[in-house]
């Protein structure tokens, strides 16, 4: 498998076509696996934002003060409400924010960058980012005549580990996951549990040859991926009612409160 970043991409604006500005400078192949920053996604979306369109409400001005008392430093709480209102849920005000997308994904500050983002304060999540992959793709065939999978990527910190990685936020043309259950290991024993989230690997691979900062380099090809003769799954998200997680961390916010 050979992953590379696509040289050469201009700077993604409002309006701009990432399947034609992608074609132009990538050579691609039927096959290969295109993974696109959610960033430039976002641009040509028109997802950039200014701080004074979202004046602050009551709730957002207690959560920037709760964070300040902790941080001792002051936080502008129209970007707390920006948080909010680009969230389904809020399992976390304090110390930090961490929200539940309006499409599933469950991230610090809703995803918001404030970083790269000529002409406005802040940078919003693409709205549907599977819906993005799809349209993508779609783009990819017409303008390069090639039939590829597509994913929407970020990046996002974990639980209990330092350092961020590269996360799936939307994918087009393949599975999710490959489901290992029913097959069987070297000693014949059947798999019970082991679903790989492939797309999230894929998107971590892409982040180590996109990198961060000022790269200018938001789309990366996985070539000579093999899924393998497994069973797919789109599930990649944790079914709320099944999240022990999500309830343990209501619970802990409501023991705060």
């Amino acid at each position: 498998m050979e992953v590379f970043a696509v040289e050469g991409l201009p700077e993604v604006r409002r309006g701009d076509a990432v399947a034609e500005l992608v074609a132009e400078q990538a050579d691609l192949r039927d096959g290969d696996v295109v993974c696109v920053a959610s960033t430039i996604v976002s641009k040509a979306a028109g997802r950039g934002a200014d701080l004074d369109d979202f004046p602050a409400s009551e709730r957002a001005e207690r959560i920037a003060d709760g964070i300040a008392d902790i941080a001792g430093e002051e936080k502008d709480p129209r970007f707390a409400q920006a948080v909010i209102e680009e969230s389904e849920e809020i399992l976390t005000e304090a110390p930090f924010i961490l929200a539940v997308t309006r499409f599933g994904h469950i991230t610090v500050n809703a995803g918001i960058d404030r970083s790269n983002v000529p002409g406005a304060d802040l940078l919003l999540l693409p709205e549907d980012p599977t819906d993005c992959a799809e349209r993508i793709r779609a783009g990819l065939r017409e303008h390069a005549g090639v039939d590829v999978a597509v994913v929407v990527t970020d990046t996002s910190g974990r639980p209990f580990r330092l350092g961020q990685r590269g996360v799936a936020l939307g994918w087009a043309g393949m599975p999710a996951a490959r489901d290992w259950r029913g097959e069987v290991d070297r000693e014949g024993r059947e798999l019970g549990a082991t679903v790989q989230a492939v797309v999230d690997e894929l998107a971590a691979a892409a982040n180590l040859v996109t990198g961060e900062g000022d790269g200018g380099t938001p789309v990366a090809v996985v070539r000579e991926f093999d899924f393998g003769d497994h069973a797919g799954s789109d599930e990649l998200y944790r079914p709320n009612e099944k999240d022990v997680v999500r309830d343990a961390l209501r619970e802990w916010s409501h023991v705060r409160d």
